[in-house]
């Protein structure tokens, strides 16, 4: 008879997304509650918020301008607004609340627990240990916000042409919960957070910096969008007044020379003659207004996506960068 020897067993190899999910999971529970919830108040003011809505408004536009009382539907119209408020505010604070969880927990807690080194020491290295963090948050990011944003997109639509209050496209806060940037802004959080994290490594004050930083970013990319696709500016005579509306960029007067020039100001004894001689004393023969019309909403998001990508990737860098750093010199003080 031959003895069968027993192959030895592998060493079972380190599986960082296993430990990512298992260690951060309230976390993950916390943002599949937010989503579900979100979603459900979306699918609600696309379906039956919405038409009672649009029944309100049709029972108040049929009364016309009589001053006989009216019976309509008021509380479905405020319903509507108020949750629709509520909808797209959340969504634009998403991007806060993952730099907040990104800074605090997902690297802030790991440095100043000790976690972290913890990891470094079974075989995974601070490189893959950040490109695992960040990877897995990420998917998280954008698929939970992909979902939002497109529901978000449904439930504004349903509104269009119905609800006489409903927001227009070129609303600030609809504007970026209509479409990618809500998610890059997330992306550009949780990059922000990371980043903030390695820099303070302890959780309060990187959450503090990171939701900063989150703001600064929005801040540059909410001033630099107008400037990324060329505006369109139309010419009117001064009988006709300004035309366009959209996203505003300049307005004012065009000359006899053509030039433009801002719009000159009107005293009170001219204003109630409709300022024709302020006019006349500038040389104005009509307005110009530069503005962006609704064809360019979509241009417009993908190029302020593209520069949030584009910053989100430098964070990114900055944080393998400081990482690396970082390693350096732990490892010069174990030395």
């Amino acid at each position: 008879m031959t003895a069968v020897t027993a192959a030895p067993r592998a060493a079972s190899k380190p599986r960082p997304t296993r430990w990512v999910l298992r260690l951060h999971r309230p976390a993950l529970y916390v943002w599949a509650g937010l989503v579900l919830a979100l979603a459900a108040l979306l699918l609600a003011l696309y379906g039956p918020l919405a038409d009672a809505a649009a029944e309100g408004w049709r029972q108040y536009d049929a009364c016309g301008w009589s001053e006989r009382k009216c019976a309509y539907d008021q509380d479905a119209i405020i319903r509507y607004k108020d949750y629709y408020n509520y909808a797209t505010i959340a969504l634009g604070v998403l991007p806060f609340l993952v730099a907040a969880w990104a800074g605090a927990a997902l690297v802030g807690t790991e440095l100043e627990s000790g976690t972290a080194h913890l990891a470094w020491t079974q075989g995974m290295s601070p490189a893959r240990w950040l490109a695992v963090r960040l990877a897995v948050a990420a998917a998280a990011v954008t698929t939970g916000g992909t979902a939002l944003v497109w529901l978000h997109h449904l439930a504004w639509t349903a509104g269009r042409g119905r609800i006489d209050t409903a927001k227009s496209w070129y609303d600030t806060w609809s504007f970026h919960a209509n479409g990618p940037t809500t998610v890059a802004f997330a992306l550009a959080g949780l990059a922000a957070g990371a980043l903030a994290g390695l820099l303070l490594r302890r959780a309060l004050p990187a959450l503090v910096l990171g939701a900063l930083a989150t703001g600064a970013v929005q801040a540059l990319a909410q001033t630099a969008m107008p400037h990324l696709w060329p505006a369109v500016t139309r010419v009117t005579s001064l009988k006709q007044g300004y035309a366009g509306v959209g996203i505003d960029l300049d307005e004012g007067i065009v000359t006899s020379t053509g030039a433009h020039a801002p719009v000159p100001s009107c005293p009170p004894e001219d204003a109630l003659s409709g300022c024709h001689a302020s006019y006349a004393k500038a040389d104005a023969v009509g307005f110009f207004h530069t503005y962006h019309p609704g064809s360019h909403y979509w241009p417009l998001q993908w190029t302020t996506t593209a520069l949030l990508l584009t910053v989100t990737g430098l964070l990114v860098l900055g944080s393998f960068l400081m990482l690396r750093r970082l390693t350096g010199t732990l490892k010069g003080a174990s030395a």
